[in-house]
């Protein structure tokens, strides 16, 4: 990435995340992908208690299919348990393939362990944030949320916490795919609606015609 085009990404980046500040939950709800180092987040918030109970969910998305053959969750609880969470005090939900689905298999998981959460704490990569929220309310609107993700700035994402099987022009693809998602999905149906401002989709616009149009969807 150029340095003229570095700028655009972090605006984008930064409009990503929420920034809500961490409230005392009944569960924290990891959505898996190919970042472990989310993982690694949940497992923090448990031992610092901010919530008793920590779920994993995810099996096999767009990224990770073509990359591992054990479902995402599973690989998440394994690091959370590495890290000192006991097994008593995770669930995992390994069927899932986006966020919509990570929503209502979670539902279904814990309507099936009757277990009704009133508060949850979503963790997510930093670039996913907002669109995670969008999807969780519109998925679960009676439910309160806040969002976390890795406490990394945007180089800090770039240098050490991108996967090794995707490059940096590849990351910044996915935040702009993800930025085109939070625009699309509430008319089908899949996220509130998030407003975005003028200078962030003008951003967007313009790494989108320097070639950053690998994740894009069709509308």
């Amino acid at each position: 990435m150029g340095s003229q085009l570095h700028p655009l990404a972090e605006k984008i980046w930064r409009y990503h995340l929420m920034n809500h500040q961490l409230l005392k939950a009944d569960v924290i709800l990891v959505l898996c992908s190919h970042d472990i180092r989310v993982a690694e987040r949940g497992a923090e918030l448990f031992h610092e208690r901010w919530a008793p109970l920590l779920i994993f969910s995810g099996g096999l998305g767009t990224i990770t299919k073509d990359i591992w053959n054990e479902p995402e969750a599973d690989q998440f609880a394994k690091v959370a348990i590495g890290l000192g969470v006991p097994k008593d005090k995770i669930l995992i939900e390994n069927r899932s393939s986006n966020t919509g689905q990570n929503i209502l298999f979670t539902r279904q998981l814990l309507a099936e362990k009757e277990i009704d959460p009133q508060k949850f704490i979503l963790v997510q990569k930093p670039y996913m944030e907002r669109r995670s929220f969008a999807a969780f309310k519109k998925l679960w609107p009676e439910k309160e949320v806040v969002v976390t993700s890795p406490q990394v700035s945007f180089n800090e994402y770039l240098d050490h916490y991108a996967s090794r099987e995707l490059s940096r022009d590849e990351v910044i693809s996915i935040l702009v795919g993800d930025l085109q998602r939070i625009k699309l999905y509430p008319e089908k149906g899949f996220q509130i609606y998030q407003e975005i401002p003028h200078d962030v989709w003008a951003a967007y616009e313009e790494l989108v015609q320097e070639g950053y149009n690998q994740r894009l969807i069709t509308a």
